[in-house]
């Protein structure tokens, strides 16, 4: 159950740690890492723990809390350490509601703010969990997906008319916490998937479910095929099919 309560309050002691939407671009921590590990940990004490040769975002109560805002690429390793160590929850922060606002890189203006088209939904972790698939099926394993709406602060740097295209990126900033979607056991990620999802299913179909890339949804189907949670069932010309398998 989120507490939303508690999230502003990370978010106040973030941006206030961090400098602020004035310190966009410039800041030792980004603004969304830190509030996300204030909300999870209010204990500064327990934050940037040393286990086993690597530091870990937060070491409490509940085990190991590793905060991953881009990537997976570098996990791994520190996985196959913390994993042995203590149970190990991974937070990766989903944005389905976004804000953008345009800096001025000179004077540190901000204007322009609008709604951004781009929606993220949970199912988006798919291909960083490519990256550790073999390791989401320890039993010390747990993975967080906040739902999160934030802004996104990009300076007009960039080419064009109105210097936008390939412009710098600064902070995202966190406004709220809408959502948080745990997934504990193997069967639980069959939640990521789009509820309208027909069975059975191609990588092409899910992908029109998820309105992402094809690349996006065979990495959905492969995790979720070597988890076990996903049956193959025949094919469709060169396409296997696909269904959910009854939770044992």
């Amino acid at each position: 159950m989120i507490d939303t309560e508690r999230f502003l309050q990370a978010r106040k002691e973030a941006l206030g740690r961090v400098g602020g939407a004035g310190g966009i671009g410039t800041l030792s921590e980004k603004a969304l890492h830190a509030a996300l590990k204030s909300y999870y940990e209010p204990d500064f004490e327990s934050r940037e723990v040393k286990v086993g040769g690597f530091v870990a975002d937060i070491v409490g109560e509940n085990g190991i809390i590793e905060i991953q805002t881009r990537g997976f690429d570098r996990l791994s390793r520190k996985l196959d350490v913390f994993l042995e160590a203590a149970r190990v929850t991974v937070v990766y922060p989903v944005v389905p509601k976004r804000g953008l606002c345009w800096v001025d890189p000179e004077t540190g203006e901000i204007f322009e703010k609008r709604k951004s088209p781009k929606k993220g939904a949970a199912y988006d972790v798919f291909p960083e969990l490519y990256k550790i698939k073999n390791q989401l099926m320890h039993p010390n394993f747990r993975l967080c997906i906040p739902l999160l709406e934030v802004t996104d602060y990009k300076y007009l740097d960039g080419y064009g008319k109105q210097k936008k295209l390939r412009a710098t990126r600064g902070e995202r900033i966190p406004e709220a916490l809408l959502g948080e979607v745990i997934c504990e056991s193997r069967w639980d990620y069959l939640n990521l998937l789009p509820e309208d999802l027909p069975e059975p299913f191609t990588t092409k179909t899910l992908a029109k479910a998820m309105r992402r890339a094809q690349t996006q949804a065979q990495c959905a189907a492969n995790v979720l095929y070597s988890m076990g949670v996903l049956e193959r069932v025949g094919k469709e010309k060169n396409a296997y099919l696909y269904v959910k398998k009854q939770e044992e």
